[in-house]
């Protein structure tokens, strides 16, 4: 090996081991400032043995590295899913009450619609201090929505949260909301950089794209746009693992 090359592999390896060192310093320090917040740290000793028992129920290892939530609006339903794995399918792990909604069933597109938003998002900041207990922010608006939207104010500020009110959130009751924070925060430091959120207007089985079509039949819109969220959908139902989010030029979901 030439000495010219050694230095350039050294220079890489160092920097990916500053990278690395950075990223772990950084994870310290979220869960350091974290658990000092009376909140969470009342909310980790409230929740986290009763989370670890619900994990052990399903032979998936606590605190989990690999979560996902998935909700929907029609049923008020959201969804805890956890594997130990890449290569491993998800298992249901819990059933979540989202105690109160606004807007109708269709995407947020504007500024202000009161709508909750539909497609593929992440968790993007913890708050621990929040009006409303508790609350985890979304990537809103992600790619698609952007695109999508003919607004030029598409709105933001979309949380998971405590306090059971809602102008466009997904709120749970505050007892919800300790727990779930509880277990992305968990993810979280354990090595779980994007815990992702699918959001669906309703199951996209043959009973409810029969329903959306024939309740909506009038926001032809909505119905495209519900189309390509139905290939993942029966994608996850079926294997339990999840497809890479992909967009087309326009912001449309591709899958």
């Amino acid at each position: 090996m030439s000495a010219k090359r050694a230095i350039t592999l050294l220079v890489l390896f160092l920097g990916f081991m500053s990278a690395s060192s950075f990223a772990q310093t950084d994870l310290q320090n979220f869960k350091e400032f974290q658990m000092s917040c009376t909140r969470v740290s009342e909310a980790y000793k409230k929740y986290n043995d009763s989370l670890a028992k619900e994990f052990k129920k399903k032979n998936i290892a606590y605190p989990p590295k690999d979560i996902y939530l998935r909700a929907f609006k029609a049923q008020n339903e959201l969804e805890l899913w956890g594997r130990n794995n890449e290569s491993s399918e998800y298992k249901l792990i819990k059933l979540y009450h989202i105690c109160a909604l606004s807007g109708v069933l269709g995407p947020k597109r504007a500024e202000g619609d009161r709508q909750v938003p539909e497609g593929y998002y992440f968790i993007d900041d913890f708050n621990p201090k929040s009006d409303y207990y508790l609350s985890m922010l979304l990537n809103y608006p992600n790619y698609a929505d952007q695109m999508q939207s003919t607004k030029l104010k598409k709105g933001g500020d979309i949380y998971i949260h405590g306090g059971c009110v809602t102008v466009g959130c997904m709120p749970m009751t505050d007892e919800g909301i300790q727990e779930l924070y509880t277990l992305c925060f968990n993810a979280k430091v354990n090595g779980q950089v994007n815990i992702p959120v699918h959001i669906y207007p309703t199951r996209m089985n043959k009973k409810g794209m029969d329903y959306l079509k024939r309740e909506y039949v009038n926001y032809p819109e909505s119905i495209k746009f519900w189309e390509t969220l139905k290939n993942s959908y029966e994608y996850f139902e079926k294997y339990h693992k999840l497809l890479p989010v992909m967009y087309a030029p326009d912001g449309s979901y591709v899958n």
